[in-house]
């Protein structure tokens, strides 16, 4: 007989809520069951230094801190590259999948990303009887070429678009600093043209003191 189906036959001075309690409506092989499925997770454990984080890919008991122990490493997140770098153990990230660790929203995705959640999917079809094991295994090698050659694509555009990024600012510098150089030019052009003004207003004074006087002279020998 099931434990609420025993309650409501219960007398009402034992409805207390006492026997409402999770220990009473469960089993002891269920309660370590349910314990067992959501004791296990797989999280990151953050290292490294300030804003320059890295974080391990961690299998640990629940209750245990975030950075605290941990049952096993199986991989590494490192998000400061572009696009950022995931290493995982494929093959040890699937196994404590399908034993029923629960990973949080951060390494579901990583796990999605990777590919695990497509192969555990596809393992459960095969189990299931749905599809045979090397539909399972072509599917998922499809799956994995064609998400290859996005990344592939990602990164070539990424580097394209640096390395384009580096000729603009070269040419940006380049043409400021030819900038600088003909305002130099140009400052240093001003005093010598200044000097060699200066002898032609000397010479021109000259000869306007010397012809009055040559002129007066003249009228004097007259």
């Amino acid at each position: 007989m099931k434990a609420w189906n025993f309650f409501k036959f219960m007398p009402l001075q034992f409805r207390s809520k006492h026997y409402l309690c999770t220990s009473f409506l469960w089993t002891g092989s269920e309660r370590k069951l349910e314990k067992q499925k959501m004791a296990v997770k797989i999280r990151l454990a953050r290292r490294g230094r300030k804003k320059l984080a890295l974080f391990d890919i961690v299998v640990a008991d629940a209750r245990a801190p975030r950075d605290g122990r941990f049952i096993e490493k199986i991989g590494v997140y490192n998000p400061n590259t572009n696009p950022a770098t995931i290493e995982m153990a494929e093959d040890k990230a699937f196994e404590w999948v399908m034993n029923g660790a629960q990973p949080t929203d951060t390494v579901r995705a990583m796990l999605s990303y990777r590919g695990i959640l497509l192969k555990k999917h596809l393992q459960i079809g095969v189990a299931k009887g749905a599809i045979t094991q090397e539909q399972a295994d072509k599917k998922f090698e499809e799956w994995q070429g064609n998400k290859n050659s996005k990344i592939t694509g990602k990164v070539d555009m990424l580097s394209k678009k640096k390395a384009d990024d580096a000729k603009a600012r070269f040419e940006a510098e380049s043409k400021i600093k030819e900038a600088r150089a003909e305002a130099i030019r140009k400052k240093r052009e001003v005093p010598v043209v200044a000097e060699a003004e200066a002898p032609v207003a000397e010479d021109a004074a000259t000869e306007a003191t010397e012809t009055p006087s040559a002129e007066a002279a003249e009228s004097t020998e007259a």
